[in-house]
């Protein structure tokens, strides 16, 4: 059983660890272009597409369980009908984003509090990169549905060219042309685009005898297409849920002045850092979970989970004991900044008490998707969230920004809580066979 999670989860890892190095790119261009504002720019800029695409983030989870189900039964028409029924919306949605992009960036700025420096920057990030919505959106069926037919390779051999692009392009377009912060979005756009054609091809080439299934009138059809909007429902509350949180973070530190938002903006990026390491496995746990409830092998279901939580929190205590040497240093390689730089060592006590918490449930949230159990992934979030608001309203008076980190603390705790408690009900019981 680990070889077919190394399988799995290795490709998504190497993938994944392209994915902060953008971040930190995109983050140390701004840092060393301009001062703490730009380094806001960017953050703010990178929130504002959080807002729009975190809640398609069904495209990927419902495609990928939908699919690895339908891999298990070997049930191929279905899984082409889970595709086209992706790419349909990621595409409708695109098309929503594009014109309503005026109205939305103006709504977003009467809410989230900035300096002009920020807001003004975080504009023009904004107008150039919306016009990638549709590779962006369309990458995120492409990459479910290759996990749900058991294939991390390809979405790996993808996220690592778009990511590879998008790091070289937004340096040289933001150093070596006038556009300075700009270039970082152009960089982005020109890489999304990329990454869209080789997934078709890569598509194309390895699945050949299966795009013969394809029936875009038919999947198309609301008969067949209520099934995916009723599951992806509770995933888009999900996904909305998880906004009020990562985006609520990004707000509030707003409200604490530039040097705050930068901090919180670095921290942020390096609390996830180690997350990407454990993705790999969650990915793993997607595609394994939902094949052997297609297959209905029970025993295959619960050894998968126990190996994979003997790995997530393996990597859960290497990755507090890295923080606690490098966590500084690393800091310090995002910005040269040296005010963000003094401010940012109150916080860096986190580093150490998040990955444990955290590990398990990101991992839990691989096996739900594979479960396709979203009513529990919806709930879970529910909670969470309104815990993690709760708990800054309750804690800001007394510990100021440090109740914003709390309150995100809470939120991880609760989800590994909660998940842990009703797993046995949404996924072991998804399957006939007894032990």
């Amino acid at each position: 059983m680990n070889k077919q999670i190394l399988r799995l989860a290795v490709p998504s890892i190497l993938a994944n660890i392209t994915v902060p190095l953008v971040g930190i790119v995109d983050l140390g261009i701004a840092g060393h272009l301009g001062n703490a504002a730009a380094i806001g720019g960017i953050a703010i800029g990178s929130m504002l597409f959080d807002l729009l695409y975190w809640n398609m983030g069904f495209l990927r989870v419902g495609t990928g369980g939908i699919t690895a189900q339908a891999f298990g039964r070997k049930d191929f028409r279905s899984a082409m009908n889970a595709f086209t029924q992706g790419i349909a919306t990621a595409l409708s949605v695109a098309l929503i984003i594009w014109i309503i992009q005026w109205v939305y960036i103006e709504a977003a700025f009467a809410l989230v509090e900035c300096t002009p420096e920020v807001e003004t920057l975080a504009k023009q990030y904004f107008f150039i990169r919306v016009w990638a919505a549709p590779a962006t959106l369309s990458l995120m069926v492409f990459k479910g549905w290759f996990i749900g037919m058991q294939n991390t390779v390809l979405p790996m051999t993808v996220d690592i060219v778009v990511n590879v692009i998008n790091l070289f392009g937004s340096y040289l377009f933001a150093v070596y042309t006038p556009l300075g912060i700009k270039g970082v979005a152009v960089g982005t756009l020109v890489a999304q685009y990329s990454g869209l054609i080789l997934a078709i091809i890569l598509m194309s080439v390895n699945f050949k005898k299966y795009l013969p299934l394809i029936s875009v009138r038919a999947s198309v059809k609301w008969k067949y297409m209520k099934h995916f909007f009723a599951m992806n429902g509770n995933l888009f509350v999900r996904s909305f849920c998880m906004l009020v949180i990562y985006i609520g973070f990004t707000s509030i530190a707003a409200k604490y002045g530039d040097t705050m938002l930068a901090v919180s903006s670095v921290m942020m990026k390096l609390l996830l850092l180690y997350s990407y390491f454990v993705d790999g496995f969650a990915y793993a746990g997607e595609a394994l979970t939902g094949r052997f409830i297609g297959e209905n092998d029970s025993k295959s279901l619960h050894e998968v989970v126990k190996k994979l939580f003997v790995w997530c929190l393996g990597l859960g205590i290497v990755s507090t004991v890295v923080y606690s040497f490098l966590g500084e240093p690393m800091f310090r390689l995002m910005t040269d900044n040296v005010s963000v730089i003094e401010a940012s060592r109150q916080f860096l006590f986190w580093l150490l008490l998040m990955p444990l918490v955290s590990c398990v449930a990101f991992t839990w949230d691989g096996i739900f998707i594979g479960a396709t159990a979203s009513k529990a992934l919806r709930d879970c979030m529910l909670w969470s969230a309104g815990l993690f608001v709760l708990s800054y309203v309750a804690l800001q008076s007394w510990l100021g920004i440090q109740a914003l980190y709390t309150a995100y603390f809470v939120h991880l705790l609760v989800r590994t809580v909660y998940m842990t408690i009703v797993a046995r009900k949404e996924v072991y019981s998804k399957v006939k066979i007894a032990d």
